[in-house]
C-alpha cells in the first residue's frame, strides 16, 4: 500500500503549521505537503498523487473550490476537506455540492479534523473510534422510534442525543445545513459545560435548564439529560413565545424515556467520565465569598505653592554658594605670574584710570596689566 499524500493550502502560514504538526501526531504513515496559494498547489499536484486535499475556501487568487476541480481532474479518487471562516450560506452550499468530504469553521476543531481525515484516507480511527458495544446499543430501534416518533408529533426538523464530546449518539432528522454540524456541536457543548458548572455552584438538585436560540436557520433548544448527555431539538418556529413552554414540556417528557433507556443499558454518567449533577457537599468547590476591596486611606493635604517656594529659595542659595565656593578655589589656584601686576596693585602706584600715564619702559601683558621692569 502506497504512503498516502496530505495537500495543505492555506495562504495563513499560521494555519499550515498548525494542521502540518497536527497531522504527524496521528501516527499514521502519510506524506504531507504544504502550499501557500492555489496555483503553487497545483505545481505539486502536477508532480505527485494527492489523496487529500485541504484547502482554504478562500484563497488569493484561484478559489480552494476551483483548485479542488483541477486536482481532481488528475486524481479523480481524491478527498477534499474545506476550511473556511465565512458563514454565508452560498458558500457552503457551492463547497457542499462539490463533493466536500467536511467544512471546519476557524478555529478549527482539531480531534474532528483529524478523525475527517482517517475517515477520507481509510486509516484506523483512532481519535473516535468505531462505536463500542454499549455505544451501539444505544442506536438500538427503542431510541430510535423514540426520537423519530418525538420529532414527528413536535414538527421538527431535527433531533439529537449528544454526548458530553459533541458527538451524535443518534439522531432523527437533519439540520438545514449539515455542514456546520460539527462546529454547531462542538459549541453548544460548551455553553452545556459552563451551565453544568453553574448548576453546581447554586448546588442545583436537578439539571432543570434549557438553552433556547430563536431565529435564523433553526430554532434551536438544547437541554440536559444527564451529566454527559443532552437533547437538541432544532426546527421553524419552536421558540416563539406561543410554543416554546410546550416545546420545553416535551422535551422533558421525552428526556425522561431517553434517561431511563440509557440506564437501562449501563450508560451512566461516571462511565462518560463525568461528574455528578449535585457533588457531595464536601467534594463540591468552595466558593470563595466576594469582599469588596478597602478604598485607601486619605493622603494628608500638601501645600504645593509653600513646597515651590521654599525648594525654589534653597536652590538659589545652594546655587549661589556653591558658585562662589568654586570660584575661589578657582582663584586660590591661578598660578602667580612674577610678570604682572594687580589692579590693585597698579591703584597704589597710581596708575588708575584718570591718571596721568608714567613712562615705562615694560611691555603691556595680555590682561592689559604693565609687566614690571626686571
Amino acid at each position: 500500500m502506497t504512503t498516502p499524500c496530505v495537500l495543505i493550502v492555506d495562504d495563513q502560514r499560521d494555519i499550515i503549521r498548525l494542521l502540518h504538526s497536527t497531522l504527524q501526531t496521528l501516527g499514521h504513515q502519510m506524506e504531507i505537503v504544504d502550499a501557500p496559494s492555489g496555483e503553487e498547489a497545483l505545481l505539486v499536484a502536477a508532480r505527485r498523487k494527492v489523496d487529500l486535499l485541504v484547502a482554504d475556501y478562500l484563497l488569493p487568487g484561484i478559489s480552494g473550490v476551483e483548485l479542488m476541480r483541477k486536482v481532481k481532474a488528475r486524481n479523480p479518487e481524491m478527498r477534499v476537506i474545506f476550511i473556511t471562516g465565512t458563514t454565508d450560506r452560498k458558500s457552503r452550499s457551492e463547497m457542499l455540492n462539490a463533493g466536500a468530504l467536511a467544512i471546519f469553521d476557524k478555529p478549527i476543531p482539531l480531534a474532528d479534523f483529524l478523525d475527517a481525515v482517517e475517515r477520507g484516507l481509510g486509516l484506523v480511527r483512532t481519535i473516535f473510534p468505531m462505536d463500542t458495544a454499549k455505544e451501539t446499543e444505544i442506536h438500538r430501534q427503542s431510541l430510535a422510534e423514540l426520537l423519530s416518533g418525538f420529532r414527528q408529533k413536535i414538527k421538527a426538523d431535527a433531533v439529537f442525543l449528544i454526548n458530553d464530546r459533541g458527538r451524535v449518539l443518534a439522531r432523527a432528522g437533519d439540520l438545514y445545513d449539515s455542514s456546520m454540524e460539527v462546529s454547531l456541536l462542538a459549541a453548544l457543548m460548551g455553553i452545556y459545560s459552563a451551565a453544568f458548572k453553574v448548576s453546581r455552584i447554586i448546588h442545583q438538585e436537578h439539571l432543570d435548564n434549557f438553552h433556547v436560540f430563536r431565529g435564523g436557520d433553526h430554532d434551536l433548544i438544547l437541554i440536559p439529560v444527564d451529566g454527559s448527555h443532552a437533547l437538541l431539538l432544532a426546527g421553524k418556529g419552536l421558540a416563539n413565545q406561543e410554543r416554546l413552554l410546550q416545546t420545553v414540556d416535551g422535551m422533558l417528557f421525552v428526556r425522561g424515556d431517553v434517561e431511563n433507556i440509557l440506564k437501562s443499558l449501563g450508560v451512566t454518567p461516571s462511565e462518560a467520565g463525568a461528574e455528578s449533577a449535585v457533588p457531595e457537599a464536601e467534594a463540591a468547590e468552595p466558593v470563595p465569598p466576594f469582599v469588596l476591596p478597602q478604598p485607601p486611606a486619605p493622603e494628608p493635604e500638601v501645600d504645593v505653592e509653600a513646597l515651590l517656594a521654599a525648594a525654589s529659595k534653597k536652590k538659589i542659595t545652594q546655587d549661589a554658594d556653591a558658585f562662589w565656593e568654586e570660584a575661589v578655589e578657582k582663584a586660590g589656584n591661578i598660578p602667580i605670574n612674577p610678570d604682572v601686576i594687580t589692579f590693585a596693585d597698579a591703584q597704589k602706584l597710581g596708575l588708575k584710570p584718570g591718571e596721568a600715564p608714567i613712562k615705562t619702559t615694560g611691555p603691556l601683558s595680555a590682561t592689559g596689566s604693565l609687566k614690571k621692569k626686571k
